[in-house]
């Protein structure tokens, strides 16, 4: 192997730096962020080292560096703006991580308006300058949202998905819709109508699925933050491959209104950033009850900041009494001794940490992929019926009805739709409903238990976030079931509801920097403001080098 995790060294407090933790004149109302009460590390949007340097600072909070830096007068949104945009315009067509790109004067105009409301002595928005990429499975009013199929190719939504809408109202800037798995149906892009992403770390290789452009964009820093969605692993998966921060959130914590419908009971909203914190405010963001959503939650949101705490407050065994489970099927036979080792040499960082690290069981883990597919594929069967170019989607047309619905179904949606929408018609059929959906639905109570049970023993959970590291296009386009079955570690998180948190711990063998290996962390329901301490100090004691892809570092100074 090139690299995996290293046995942790002691802690090194000192060289971390900080944001200022004075009043400042732009003070947010108490239902959003308290900024000004919070220290987190300073990011440097010029610090750049190799991936196997063994020596970098931890990765800091890009939002928290905008918003210093916007509040002090020391860059403008504008210049925010046109870094990005340099960057990105450099990277993308090597990436191909967005089906949609507003034009450069749009987004321009966006940020000179924030300039004037700072001038104007007005308060921002805790997200006020920060570059929000968004999956194009998820609705914004003013681009379009295709769901990665040629079945929607120019439908604008008349609205803003609710997440969307929050990110806008706090400042943020949405640069982009990116590219995905059609209707967020795949692992690796490869499925999405227009065009498959390439890894930043190897674009030979694919970034997962089936948020791959969200993943790959963050990577990239073509943008600050990105949205995606994960029904079974398509934020946090990616988030693997790509050496990126994936937050996939409980069930209900976010709004799905706005989300293109895959599987409505496993459907969630996530987040991708460069750090814990990072993902962790923009969840904050996006969090809450929404009426328009009756399955989003009305338990309170609390703040996530309060959790991140600064590195000079660490002691020396911040995590000492946590108790953390190791899940045994997840280090076995079938994944990659790559990932192993570096998912074993991760538990150690952990009890270098003070945590208890023990591994637990759980019998139901490997009955979460069929069940998974089985209600997935049942669900999408209903959820897509509304795309027959009558309702939804474009129209072919026809003389008949029965044709008109035909040909626009056969030409707008791809292979791999067609072949799980027939699955799960087939599943819920008169005569296998008993043997199938209801079978999965009894397995998925059966996980939910299993899981109920290990998290009353241990306070949080870790796995792999994938069987292996990225792999090569194409490499499984031509084997689904070897496709599918890279979403074991992630699926059984979606059955039970759960939140779970995404970030790299190491790398393993493969191009020219080493590819990234993804630690999950999974918690119980609405736990998520433990996940992120956790991580966060994770994070910023590791140790292991900078999660900052070849293409940044050689092309764009980072």
């Amino acid at each position: 192997m090139l690299s995996t995790l290293q046995t942790p060294r002691s802690l090194s407090l000192s060289r971390f730096s900080f944001l200022p933790s004075t009043s400042n004149p732009f003070t947010l109302p108490s239902s959003t962020f308290n900024f000004t009460s919070t220290t987190l590390p300073q990011a440097s949007l010029t610090d750049h080292q190799s991936p196997t340097t063994t020596t970098t600072s931890p990765p800091q909070s890009q939002i928290l560096s905008t918003r210093h830096s916007l509040l002090s007068r020391h860059l403008t949104a504008t210049d925010l703006v046109h870094s990005h945009l340099a960057r990105l315009h450099l990277s993308e067509p090597h990436l191909r991580s967005f089906l949609h790109l507003p034009d450069d004067d749009s987004l321009l105009s966006r940020a000179r308006d924030l300039d004037a409301r700072i001038a104007a002595g007005e308060d921002p928005g805790p997200l006020a300058g920060v570059l929000v990429a968004v999956k194009d499975n998820i609705c914004t009013a003013d681009m379009p949202s295709t769901g990665g199929s040629r079945i929607l190719d120019g439908y604008r939504p008349p609205f803003d998905a609710t997440a969307v809408k929050r990110v806008k109202e706090l400042g943020g800037i949405v640069v982009g819709k990116t590219n995905l798995d059609e209707f967020g149906m795949g692992s690796t892009t490869e499925a999405s109508a227009f065009q498959v992403t390439a890894n930043p770390w190897d674009v030979s290789r694919v970034p997962g699925g089936s948020s791959g452009g969200s993943a790959a964009a963050v990577s990239a820093r073509q943008c600050v933050v990105s949205l995606g969605s994960d029904t079974g692993g398509s934020v946090r998966q990616p988030a693997s491959f790509c050496g990126v921060v994936g937050l996939k959130p409980t069930y209900g914590r976010v709004s799905r209104f706005g989300l293109m419908a895959y599987a409505s009971s496993l459907d969630a909203i996530g987040c991708f950033g460069s750090s814990v914190a990072d993902a962790g405010i923009l969840l904050h963001a996006i969090a809450g009850h929404d009426r328009f959503d009756a399955t989003s939650s009305k338990q309170d949101v609390p703040n996530f900041l309060s959790n991140f705490v600064p590195a000079s407050s660490l002691e020396s065994k911040p995590l000492k009494g946590l108790k953390v489970g190791l899940i045994r099927e997840t280090i076995d036979e079938g994944v990659d001794a790559g990932v192993i080792s570096a998912v074993r040499a991760a538990a150690l960082h952990f009890e270098e940490l003070g945590c208890s690290v023990n591994e637990v069981s759980l019998p139901s883990f490997s009955l979460g992929l069929p069940a998974y597919y089985i209600l997935a594929l049942s669900e999408s069967s209903s959820n897509l019926s509304r795309y027959d170019g009558i309702r939804y989607g474009n129209q072919v047309y026809a003389d008949e009805l029965d044709s008109l619905y035909g040909d626009s179904r056969a030409k707008g949606l791809g292979s791999e739709v067609k072949m799980r929408i027939l699955m799960g018609t087939y599943a819920l059929s008169a005569g296998y409903y008993d043997a199938y959906y209801k079978r999965a639905q009894q397995v998925r109570t059966i996980i939910k238990n299993s899981f109920k049970e290990a998290l009353s023993q241990n306070d949080i959970l870790i796995s792999p976030a994938a069987p292996s590291a990225a792999y090569k296009i194409g490499e499984k386009k031509n084997d689904p079931l070897a496709m599918y079955a890279g979403d074991i570690m992630t699926v059984n998180v979606n059955l039970a509801g759960l939140p779970a948190l995404v970030l790299p711990c190491g790398f393993v063998e493969g191009g020219s920097a080493g590819l990234p290996v993804g630690l999950q962390m999974i918690g119980g329901a609405f736990d998520e403001g433990e996940l992120l301490r956790v991580g966060h100090i994770f994070e910023q004691t590791l140790g292991n080098g900078s999660f900052v892809p070849p293409i940044v570092a050689d092309n764009i100074a980072c």
